[in-house]
C-alpha cells in the first residue's frame, strides 16, 4: 500500500508536474535545500501526497544573493523583451493549467474549477504584463534653464520579496511575480507553509522558461519555509519590497519589521466583509450572489462575505431561500467533477469553525443551517447561516475564516 498519494496510479500525474516523493524546496537557478522536511498532507482525506526539504537560514542567504546577482543581469535586459519572457511563462502556464488546477485543490482543497482559475489569473496577469512593457512612461516637465527638459525615468526596485497564503498559492505570486518581473525586478518567494507543492510546481514552471532562455533561474527563486525564512526577508535590507498576503496580525508584524529598516512594503490582509441588503433589493440576484461570497472556498478567502445585513422586510425571505441554496451544494472531494465545496484546509481551521458556532450560540445566536463537523473523511464542515445576534456580538466583529455567515436584521 503506497504511503503516499503521489505513490498512488490515481495521483501519478503529480508526477507530470515534476514532483517526487521527496522534493527539493529551495531554487535560485539549481535546486537544494537543507532544512526541515516537512510533508504536504491532503485536506480532503489528510492523507499524506509527499514530501519536501525546506530551507535553512543558509539556503535564504544563498538565495538572497543569487537573486541579488541575477537582478544585475535581469534590470539591463530592455522591458519589452523581460515581457517576452513573460509572454512565455503564461504560455507555459495555459499548457499546465489544468493539472496544476488539480494540484491546488489537492493541496489546498478548493474545488477544481477554483483551483484553475488561480492558474489563469496567472495567465491573465502575464498578459497584463507583457502590454505593460511596452507603456511604461514618465512625465517631461519643462525646466527653467533654456533649451533644457527635466524627464522622469522608472528604475526597478531591485529584489522583490514575495510572501503568500494558502488560500490561493499560485494567483497571488502571479499577480506579484509577472508585473514585478517587466519592471526589471527579481523575485524571492516564500510560499505557505502547507502548500509547498504548488510553489515547487509553478516555480518549475517559471524556472524551465528562464532557462530556456538563458537567464539566470535566480530572477525567480525560491525558498520553502516557515515563520523563521519570513522573518530573515522582511528584516533584510536587500530585499527592497516586500509583499506580504496573510492575516492581519501577521500582516501587522511584517509591517513593523520592514519599517524599522525604512523598507516598502505592500500587505494584502485580511476583512470582515459585509453584504447589505435594501428591502428593494433583487432578492434573486442576492441569493446567488450571497451563496458563493459565503460558502465559496469554504469561506477561506479574504473576501468572503461574513456578515448579511438584511432589511427586516426581506430578512426571512433570504434566509429562507438562502437555506434551500446551501442545502443543495454537493460537497465531495475537490477534485471531482461537479464538487460545489470542498473541505478546510486543516485540522486547526474546523477547530476554530466549532469554537465560533459555540461563541455565536453562546451570544445569543441561532443556528439556521449547518454548525457541524461533517462525519467523513477529511477537514468537512457545514456552510454555516446563523440568524439572531446583535450588529456589535464579538463574534460578529471578528474575522473567523471558515464557512460561517452572521445575518443581521436592520430597518
Amino acid at each position: 500500500m503506497s504511503t503516499f498519494l503521489i505513490e498512488d496510479p490515481k495521483y501519478a500525474w503529480l508526477k507530470d508536474l515534476g514532483l517526487s516523493t521527496k522534493n527539493n524546496g529551495v531554487y535560485h537557478g539549481r535546486w537544494g535545500g537543507s532544512g526541515e522536511v516537512v510533508t504536504s498532507v491532503c485536506p480532503a482525506n489528510n492523507k499524506p501526497i509527499a514530501q519536501v526539504t525546506t530551507g535553512t537560514p543558509a539556503d535564504y542567504e544563498a538565495a538572497i544573493q543569487a537573486s541579488r546577482a541575477a537582478w544585475e543581469t535581469w534590470a539591463d535586459i530592455p522591458a519589452p523583451r523581460r515581457g517576452e519572457i513573460v509572454r512565455q511563462i503564461g504560455d507555459a502556464f495555459r499548457v499546465k493549467k489544468h493539472l496544476l488546477g488539480k494540484l491546488i485543490s489537492l493541496e489546498m482543497g478548493k474545488i477544481l474549477p477554483e483551483g484553475e482559475g488561480e492558474v489563469q489569473e496567472y495567465i491573465d496577469i502575464c498578459d497584463y504584463a507583457v502590454g505593460l512593457s511596452r507603456t511604461f512612461a514618465g512625465h517631461v516637465f519643462p525646466s527653467e534653464r533654456p533649451g533644457h527638459l527635466l524627464l522622469e525615468q522608472w528604475n526597478p526596485l531591485g529584489v522583490v520579496g514575495v510572501i503568500t497564503a494558502f488560500n490561493f498559492p499560485c494567483a497571488v505570486y502571479g499577480w506579484n511575480s509577472a508585473i514585478a518581473m517587466v519592471c526589471g525586478n527579481t523575485l524571492l518567494w516564500k510560499g505557505a507553509p502547507s502548500t509547498p507543492l504548488v510553489s515547487i510546481a509553478v516555480t518549475k514552471v517559471v524556472s524551465e522558461v528562464l532557462e530556456s532562455n538563458q537567464i539566470p533561474g535566480a530572477v525567480c527563486s525560491l525558498v520553502s519555509g516557515g515563520a523563521d525564512i519570513g522573518t530573515l526577508m522582511a528584516k533584510d535590507e536587500r530585499v527592497n519590497l516586500v509583499s506580504f498576503t496573510g492575516s492581519t496580525p501577521v500582516g501587522h508584524k511584517v509591517s513593523l519589521m520592514v519599517q524599522e529598516r525604512f523598507g516598502k512594503f505592500l500587505l494584502e490582509l485580511g476583512g470582515n466583509n459585509a453584504i447589505i441588503v435594501n428591502k428593494d433589493a433583487d432578492i434573486n440576484m442576492v441569493v446567488r450572489a450571497a451563496l458563493f461570497a459565503c460558502a465559496g472556498t469554504a469561506g477561506q478567502r479574504c473576501t468572503t462575505t461574513r456578515r448579511l445585513i438584511l432589511h427586516e422586510n426581506v430578512h426571512d425571505e433570504i434566509v429562507e431561500r438562502l437555506i434551500k441554496a446551501y442545502a443543495q451544494l454537493r460537497v465531495g472531494d475537490p477534485i471531482e467533477e461537479g464538487t460545489l465545496y470542498g473541505p478546510l484546509h486543516n485540522e486547526d481551521a474546523v477547530k476554530k469553525y466549532t469554537e465560533a458556532v459555540k461563541a455565536a450560540i453562546a451570544q445569543g445566536g441561532r443556528v439556521e443551517y449547518g454548525g457541524k463537523v461533517l462525519d467523513i473523511p477529511g477537514n468537512y464542515v457545514q456552510p454555516t447561516i446563523i440568524t439572531g445576534l446583535a450588529h456589535d456580538a464579538a463574534i460578529v466583529l471578528q474575522e473567523t475564516f471558515v464557512p460561517i455567515v452572521y445575518v443581521l436584521k436592520c430597518k
